[in-house]
């Protein structure tokens, strides 16, 4: 069955060809054919992703201001600094894989792919200080914080935190509503 087809019969009704034509673009189909992931996997997902992530650029900074030494003592490279916006990055990141779950057929293609359009987008902050004047030894290593980040929090969901097989439904028997 064509996507204009199952649209019209009452998947999305009340959107317009274009838009449904973009969603598409997007694997956007509000038709996923597996359940989501469980909570308890999300959340263990969430406390891997942000511990390796914090780790990892603890480990960068380190690195980097040893390769660096006149990076040291850079703003971002205080752990308050970068911790945070580490850590509320990955839990928003966290926050969206189970709605990607559920408005895709295919969520691990377009969580990855949001991943990183994620990533390049948080490369303009970085570029914006490095056009105002930041070392660029210390603006590299902040992009490849985002790197860091970006290859730690995908494969923390989709592993930990897979979308699960939907079960058939018992010959003769029918499910809830609810589920």
């Amino acid at each position: 069955m064509s996507a204009s087809l199952r649209r019209r019969q009452g998947v999305l009704p009340l959107v317009p060809d274009v838009i449904a034509q973009a969603l598409s673009i997007f694997a956007v189909d509000f038709e996923p054919q597996h359940d989501h992931p469980r909570a308890r996997r999300v959340v263990l997902a969430t406390m891997v992703a942000v511990v390796g992530s914090l780790l990892a650029n603890t480990i960068l900074v380190g690195v980097g201001t040893t390769i660096f030494p006149a990076t040291k003592g850079f703003a971002h490279f205080r752990v308050s600094d970068y911790g945070t916006l580490t850590a509320i990055g990955v839990v928003l990141a966290c926050m969206s894989w189970p709605i990607v779950t559920r408005i895709s057929s295919v969520p691990e293609w377009l969580f990855l792919r949001m991943a990183v359009v994620v990533m390049l987008v948080l490369w303009l902050p970085d570029l914006w200080i490095l056009l105002h004047g930041e070392p660029p030894a210390a603006v590299l290593v902040l992009m490849l914080m985002h790197v860091a980040i970006a290859l730690i929090t995908y494969p923390a969901l989709v592993k930990l935190a897979p979308v699960r097989p939907r079960p058939e439904p018992a010959v003769g028997s029918s499910l809830p509503l609810w589920i």
